[in-house]
């Protein structure tokens, strides 16, 4: 006989539960993967907007120069010789800076609605309709290329609405990553997880990228697609709870003997299965040694039952706030990732205007921001595994990443080296508190000992956390707008 082959060796050593659970892990990052995937386009695409208006009007100045004509005031002005409307002002700043504001209005109001919402519907249904929706809206603006859309309130709408069907996403996948995985090591789980974030912003700037400079369209229809694509595929197989897998396996268990199924509403609202069996004489041996032979109810597996015939009602958003530790660390979040989504939405406008590249090259160097943040949101997690301290992890490194990012704005002006290695620096600085608050931290606080048990506050808590942050990016986009205003 053959031996054993290694891989196999070490596939068989995992139970069936463990199985399912690297493919919930596997399946719920992909999902919030094509989320940030689907929004990064318009960081991408907002140079190439205004560098059609500004190329134009250059050629134009150039051709008429070359013939010896003088260049008229209509030809210089971009307003005129830009084909792209309405970015083609000389307040493109303030409109591309509207599309921004709109959609975390929108996101950040949302997200405080989504997480009551998620407590009380089915995970995979809520977040199925979310993401195929979110791909619809992400098409939508794509089509504006397609169908030569020019109106500035056409792009504002689906901003509006994209940042809406959104907020679906984040609630969704923490409760489901939280109700597969303990406190064990968490913080080094949800640190791997959490990478999704920076993995999904690599993707979309690479897709993005590809076509900005050709048909900027389809950096919005592809992304659109993905999401579209992975709503079905969760529909298909998300696994919100272990628990809903217990009714699955009580029918194939044993068929024969098998009377009639009772249910209990147990710990989160999860119905817990329990088989009767009847005396039955075909009755295998083994099964005898297990049951007795006159008829018996036996639980499918030990569970706490915490209310007895009643459903756990959904924690109301006020009894959220009360749970120690909510606010104080939805107030971190709100500087951390105000710093981190100014990244996402600016940085790679930021590098074509400071570095004078192209919008593609400035996209790709962007993603650089999103591998440290890769490195920095794990190395957050496991540091604060190892010493148990989850909010002087945040602290440190935040600290840290204040004389880091103004420095940034300083190294960056010597050439392309110095610029590589601090993106890498602040990208891990600033994301690993931000990783490490709304994932580890908000599946502690939602199933933290105050409850007693009801893990119904999931959703909710995280909702709460993410929003806060939500609000802050919210205001600083329309203190950036003020003040694009005022300038002359």
């Amino acid at each position: 006989m053959a031996p054993v082959p290694p891989g196999i060796r070490l596939l068989v050593t995992f139970n069936r539960e463990q199985w399912y659970r690297a493919f919930t892990f596997m399946l719920t990052f992909l999902l919030y993967t094509s989320f940030h995937l689907s929004r990064k386009p318009i960081s991408i695409v907002k140079s190439e907007l205004h560098k059609n208006c500004s190329s134009a009007s250059e050629l134009a100045t150039v051709a008429l120069g070359s013939s010896g004509q003088e260049p008229s005031a209509s030809s210089i002005h971009a307003d005129t010789d830009c084909s792209w409307k309405p970015f083609d002002k000389s307040n493109y700043k303030q409109l591309l800076g509207a599309m921004d504001y709109s959609f975390l209005c929108a996101y950040a109001i949302g997200m405080y609605l989504s997480g009551i919402i998620g407590e009380r519907l089915p995970i995979r249904l809520y977040l199925t309709v979310g993401m195929l929706t979110s791909g619809l809206f992400t098409c939508l603006f794509g089509l504006g290329y397609v169908y030569n859309i020019h109106s500035l309130w056409f792009y504002i709408f689906v901003q509006v609405a994209n940042g809406l069907v959104q907020t679906t996403g984040w609630p969704s996948v923490v409760t489901c990553i939280g109700n597969w995985f303990g406190k064990g090591r968490r913080g080094l789980i949800m640190g791997l997880w959490n990478s999704h974030t920076s993995v999904g912003n690599i993707l979309g700037s690479l897709i993005a990228g590809y076509w900005v400079s050709s048909n900027w369209g389809l950096s919005f229809i592809v992304p659109g697609l993905i999401i579209g694509a992975m709503g079905i595929i969760c529909f298909l197989f998300l696994i919100e709870h272990p628990n809903d897998l217990k009714g699955i396996y009580a029918q194939k268990l044993s068929p024969g003997n098998r009377v009639s199924a009772k249910s209990w509403n147990g710990a989160n609202g999860h119905s817990k299965v329990y088989l009767q069996f009847k005396d039955n004489k075909n009755q295998s041996y083994d099964t005898e040694l297990l049951l007795p032979r006159n008829a018996v109810c036996v639980p499918l597996q030990p569970v706490e039952v915490v209310k007895s015939e009643s459903e756990l009602s959904a924690i109301s958003f006020m009894g959220a706030l009360r749970i120690p530790g909510v606010v104080e660390f939805s107030l971190c979040l709100l500087f951390a990732k105000l710093v981190s989504y100014t990244f996402l939405f600016w940085l790679p406008l930021y590098i074509t205007k400071a570095a004078h590249l192209n919008a593609k090259k400035a996209g790709d160097l962007s993603t650089l921001f999103d591998v440290g943040g890769i490195v920095g949101g794990i190395l957050a997690g496991v540091i604060s595994d190892k010493m148990g301290k989850r909010a002087t992890t945040c602290a440190v490194m935040l600290l840290l990443a204040a004389p880091t990012l103004y420095g940034f704005s300083m190294i960056s002006q010597f050439g392309l080296g110095p610029t590589i290695g601090m993106l890498l620096v602040c990208g891990g600085l600033v994301n690993g508190p931000y990783a490490l608050i709304t994932t580890a931290v908000s599946a502690d606080l939602g199933t933290h000992k105050s409850l007693k048990g009801n893990a119904r506050a999931l959703s909710t808590v995280t909702a709460i956390i993410d929003g806060t942050g939500s609000v802050d990016i919210w205001c600083s986009e329309k203190k950036r707008q003020g003040n694009m205003k005022a300038e002359p």
